[in-house]
């Protein structure tokens, strides 16, 4: 990739490729936050782990100026997810004139004391109007609350909740709801979406009962004078 070449003596800043622009976003507020946001992307990446055709990211910037410049409208939503599109973990940023002009299907906001409002406000009004990003959450991690709108006409409107307490990603086509204190997916059906190592556990907790009435056959066979090898 060719880069443009400026005199050095110029008061002009070097100008980078877009696709090379770099995320702006500041560390995530508490240690609660960054695993929060962690958990959900390895649950959706390991989720949709035979499909190709979705970016998952959380604290990076997405870079939406019409005049193509870094310097000005970005946000960095905590998670985000956009479909139709290349996973391509290396990208440093999410720079929508670099992307077909595409934005976040689907967006949470981690709530904190000091970007509840921002988030609730004027982050809800960019990504309803501008962002036109259909689904949108938002999670307090102290109280456990969880909000969602879905984009009606141009509208946010709010999502119901179910008996459950849960609400519904048309997007994902996955529930969200909060087990303990976290914030987690679960499937049209009302399954839990596993982590890669939960799914590893119930499997060798499934191996272990099968051995478990395997043995008991065997034992009950043996009672009857019968050798379950023989079977």
């Amino acid at each position: 990739m060719t880069l443009e070449l400026l005199d050095i003596e110029s008061d002009e800043e070097v100008v980078f490729p877009p696709g090379d622009l770099y995320s702006d976003e500041p560390p995530m507020e508490t240690y609660q936050h960054l695993m929060q946001m962690a958990l959900l992307i390895q649950c959706l990446n390991w989720w949709w782990r035979d499909r190709d055709d979705f970016f998952v990211a959380g604290n990076i910037t997405i870079y939406y100026s019409p005049r193509q410049q870094k310097s000005e409208s970005f946000r960095g939503p905590d998670f985000f997810v956009v479909l139709d599109a290349t996973p391509n973990p290396r990208r440093k940023s999410w720079v929508v004139w670099e992307e077909d002009g595409k934005y976040p299907n689907m967006i949470i906001e981690i709530l904190s004391k000091s970007t509840a409002d921002i988030d609730r406000g004027l982050k809800k009004q960019i990504y309803q109007s501008i962002f036109r990003t259909p689904d949108y959450f938002m999670f307090d991690p102290v109280t456990h609350a969880v909000t969602g709108f879905h984009l009606v006409d141009g509208v946010y409107e709010p999502l119901p909740v179910t008996p459950e307490g849960r609400l519904w990603s048309q997007q994902l086509e996955l529930y969200l709801g909060v087990v303990g204190e976290r914030l987690r997916f679960f499937t049209p059906e009302g399954e839990l979406v596993h982590t890669p190592e939960e799914s590893a556990q119930l499997a060798e907790h499934r191996a272990d009962l099968e051995r478990q009435q395997k043995d008991k056959m065997a034992a009950k066979l043996r009672e009857l004078n019968i050798d379950p090898d023989s079977l």
